[in-house]
């Protein structure tokens, strides 16, 4: 119960008892859908540790041969934590394992009580919410399903089990599909600022194309017509449409974005949780950015990554020269360093904290990482800069992050299409419109690599390319530092800390 009050204040007053005008009560609140909305937030801040430094962002893009985080020095050991998380060699006790974990279930949980709190008002209005709840509440699902496979299935809060059963994936699946399934004609329609962030119909197709396009590797039944189905109705839906600055997507400002089917709000101030910035910028490139902290110098991509987008490809842009800073947007931060106003020569005196760096002062970011650990470069590796950062900016970015954008509802039609009919005309040209507007060559047909590899292109840092590794039989394949590991490492262990608390749990093979 939430209580206002107001307390009168009189000289030397010594009477503190407080005069109650007027208290929130499910008698007197929860009546109109204005009132509705706003308990529905709750729900919705959850996500916003999405983005947590060893959160779900993390055990999708670490684990992958997208993002790693080499151990400089001192800087980034953490145990070992990054190195295991590269490497797949991850226990049920790292903390991107358990946190991850936490995340999720918070998510569920918070879902779960509101579920509660509007099923006891009986009240006509809550039908709309309680289905937007347990669409969200599925999603949840759905990542937990993706990344531990088997996961007790909670939906009671008044009287939850302390200990739950834990449920096979085909259980958690099938309860996913139900679900959203059941949501989708309960939930709004409207595309719109109303719903912006929440879960509506679009949303839950979103969903639905990510379920069914990884249905094989969850029940061992593949699903491409209804992958093809659900990414359709977005497609033809008239909602959406490709922005023509692919950047229009990532930029500080990019609450408007055509693409955008879920995101997620940040604000550096009110709703923070989105540091890419911190996570993956060097130390001096608080001069660069003129960013009121300094960043971690962490997080970069692997070589063979950033190589694989040509030379020309919009979405690579072009790299820092000994002239000045690129003036050409890029998913990359790459080249000689420069100060906020972009001529002044930063340079490395050797007094920072970490690793060594080969030609001595000047301070160049290189796509060359030369090695994992113990004493990565400085310098090394292209760091992440497909979201703008913002000039003083916090340490919290202003961004908005897209959970689901109507690109990956492309590729995932152009996919499923393509897995029923190689040949498929739709496919090769879903895949061409977003391979033209990154200023490169058609392809003149579709295979495995070119497809999995332009996935890997467009959605970089959208947490996608471990499912889609997975998906197309590479994820347990050798890449950088990193040697061939066992097909049982495509499940994250259930952390120890869980399995200790309830006996009912059923650790994954491997662990």
């Amino acid at each position: 119960m939430i209580t206002c009050c107001l307390i009168a204040f009189m000289p030397a007053c010594t009477d503190l008892e407080e005069e109650v005008f007027s208290e929130v009560t499910a008698d007197n609140f929860f009546q109109t859908e204005d009132e509705l909305i706003s308990a529905l937030g709750a729900a919705y801040t959850s996500l916003y540790g999405y983005m947590g430094t060893t959160s779900l962002y993390a055990a999708q893009e670490v684990s992958s041969d997208e993002m790693v985080v080499p151990t400089r020095g001192p800087d980034w050991g953490d145990g070992g934590h990054w190195v295991r998380l590269h490497q797949q060699l991850w226990t049920a006790e790292d903390p991107t394992v358990t946190n991850t974990w936490n995340f999720l279930f918070g998510g569920v949980n918070s879902c779960n009580r509101l579920i509660f709190q509007f099923q006891e008002l009986q009240n006509p209005l809550t039908d709309p919410f309680i289905a937007e709840l347990e669409g969200l509440r599925a999603i949840y699902y759905l990542w937990l399903m993706d990344l531990y496979g088997n996961v007790p299935i909670v939906t009671s809060f008044a009287d939850a089990n302390p200990a739950p059963p834990t449920n096979s994936r085909a259980e958690v699946y099938n309860f996913v599909e139900t679900a959203l399934t059941a949501a989708l004609p309960l939930v709004s329609e409207s595309v719109d600022g109303t719903t912006y962030g929440r879960v509506n119909q679009m949303v839950i197709q979103m969903a639905l194309a990510k379920l069914y396009i990884n249905a094989e590797v969850y029940t061992g039944t593949p699903q491409w017509q209804k992958a093809a189905a659900a990414a359709n109705a977005i497609i033809t839906s008239g909602n959406y449409a490709l922005e023509n600055d692919y950047f229009a997507n990532f930029n500080v400002d990019n609450s408007g974005s055509s693409e955008f089917i879920l995101a997620i709000p940040y604000d550096a101030v009110f709703a923070g949780g989105l540091n890419i910035v911190m996570q993956t910028l060097s130390y001096l490139n608080q001069q660069t950015y003129d960013l009121q902290a300094q960043p971690w110098n962490g997080w970069c991509t692997l070589e063979e990554f950033y190589d694989s987008y040509e030379d020309g490809d919009l979405r690579k842009g072009e790299p820092n020269t000994e002239e000045g800073p690129s003036t050409v947007r890029s998913n990359f931060l790459v080249g000689p360093q420069w100060d906020v106003s972009g001529k002044v020569r930063l340079t490395d005196a050797g007094t920072l904290a970490s690793g060594v760096d080969p030609d001595g002062e000047p301070f160049t970011l290189r796509k060359e990482i030369n090695e994992l650990f113990p004493e990565a470069w400085r310098e090394a590796g292209a760091r992440a800069s497909k979201f703008e950062f913002e000039i003083g900016g916090r340490p919290d970015m202003n961004n908005d992050y897209p959970v689901f954008r109507y690109a990956d509802a492309m590729l995932i039609r152009a996919e499923a299409l393509w897995r029923m009919d190689p040949g498929s005309a739709e496919a090769l040209d879903l895949v061409n419109q977003i391979r033209a507007r990154a200023g490169v060559a058609e392809f003149t047909e579709l295979t495995a690599e070119n497809l999995l590899a332009e996935r890997g292109r467009e959605v970089y840092l959208e947490c996608h390319r471990r499912s889609d590794l997975i998906r197309f039989g590479e994820f347990t394949k050798a890449w950088w530092e990193k040697p061939a590991s066992e097909e049982c490492k495509e499940l994250f262990p259930i952390p120890k800390s869980q399995t200790d608390a309830n006996p009912n749990l059923v650790q994954n093979p491997c662990y």
